[in-house]
């Protein structure tokens, strides 16, 4: 339970999120977000992901209490980047509270084994050879604890519902329909690889299964009315954020469909096969499950280039593509000039993450290169996968100063 004095020490933070939320500067980011994404936008967006280096930035939590330490992260984690680093986050007066919700995908439990020190990890596959072991998979199982979630959300409300709006979220579909991530799970890369060669019929019988589950958990979740709308300062595909005035639609009636909502796919295990093989064996199952949202971000650090002409491009609803590091940039910037496609650009995290020191004129050609390709497109920049900043917290504003500076 959360202590008299932890309720005190949210109050005080909610407030300051309060009067963050307050400045004028949020509604002017506000504003700009929804000409962005509506393609009517007037410079390029910028987001600095705090995630991978959070704990760098946070400092030592005062709650002890589980309920304290959580409301306590997040709401630091909503302020701290616009102490820190003034991005284009916009900071609102709203408190969510995530759904506690999951999907146990074909009813078999994923075999992971992470190594001790450091990110990697190892797949135990539980799929070797699917023409042997497809027969283990069952229906996919959802599970919704509105119990626990009715708790989190009645508990903030009493600690601070009269500073901030508390309201429900649903994280599970932001990264939840990167399908052959799932497939990976399943078998391993190397066997998914080997399994498009040696079982093709299997393989594509996995997939349709694959998609079938993921639109029925869709329909599922509409049911359980855990759907919610992310047409505002929402987090979606790898690092972006929804402001839009086209969702919900001019057929939204007060219930929550998958189709009022930003969907956000990418298929970054497909990097080892060719673009026919993308297009026989990934296209057809990521095209069926883009019609399910209203609109559409593809990708995250894979290098849509290779498959971008003959399938991405026409993926329905499709706003925004992530251009990573591995893309190339000349081919995308080409591709996306004067469209109705969004340039979302991932710079390398390199001149952010790998020495204390910031060569910031290294930084500003690197960044003026894509603003000399993207005249012509709508450009945001998502830094990601920062992992370290070796005590360099001043570079992260700089940063952003330079790439408003030379976008």
């Amino acid at each position: 339970m959360v202590t008299e004095n932890e309720k005190r020490y949210l109050r005080e933070l909610a407030k300051q999120q309060r009067e963050l939320a307050n400045k004028p500067v949020m509604k002017e980011r506000e504003r700009l977000w929804y000409l962005h994404n509506s393609l009517q936008g007037e410079r390029p967006m910028v987001v600095m992901e705090e995630e991978t280096f959070l704990e760098e930035i946070l400092p030592p939590l005062q709650c002890v209490s589980g309920d304290g330490k959580w409301m306590e992260k997040q709401i630091l984690k909503t302020i701290l980047p616009e102490q820190l680093f003034q991005d284009d986050k916009v900071v609102d007066d709203v408190f969510k509270v995530d759904v506690q919700a999951e999907m146990r995908l074909f009813g078999v439990p994923a075999k992971k084994i992470f190594a001790s020190d450091g990110l990697g990890f190892h797949i135990e596959p539980v799929l070797e050879t699917l023409e042997e072991d497809m027969g283990i998979l069952k229906d996919s199982a959802f599970f919704y604890d509105e119990e626990e979630t009715m708790r989190r959300r009645d508990t903030a409300e009493e600690v601070f519902g009269d500073i901030l709006q508390v309201r429900l979220y649903n994280s599970v579909n932001h990264w939840g329909f990167a399908l052959t991530e799932k497939i990976v799970t399943l078998m391993g890369m190397e066997n998914m690889y080997v399994a498009m060669k040696t079982e093709e019929d299997d393989f594509h019988t996995l997939m349709s299964r694959l998609v079938a589950e993921m639109v029925r958990f869709l329909r599922w979740e509409e049911e359980k009315g855990i759907l919610f709308l992310n047409n505002g300062n929402d987090y979606m595909g790898s690092g972006s954020y929804c402001f839009s005035r086209e969702l919900p639609g001019e057929d939204f009636q007060g219930k929550v469909l998958a189709k009022h909502l930003w969907g956000h796919i990418n298929s970054q295990e497909s990097i080892g096969i060719s673009p026919d093989m993308y297009h026989e064996f990934i296209a057809p199952y990521f095209s069926r499950m883009a019609e399910e949202f209203g609109l559409l971000y593809y990708g995250c650090c894979e290098p849509i280039h290779l498959y971008w002409d003959r399938d991405i491009s026409r993926y329905p609803n499709l706003r925004k593509a992530s251009i990573s590091p591995w893309c190339n940039e000349e081919i995308m910037a080409e591709r996306l000039s004067g469209g109705n496609v969004i340039y979302s650009r991932k710079p390398s995290p390199n001149y952010l993450g790998i020495k204390k020191e910031f060569d910031e004129e290294a930084f500003r050609k690197y960044i003026r290169h894509t603003a000399d390709l993207t005249k012509e497109c709508k450009t945001e920049y998502i830094f990601r996968d920062i992992y370290r900043l070796n005590g360099n917290l001043e570079k992260l504003k700089r940063a952003v100063q330079i790439v408003h500076e030379e976008a």
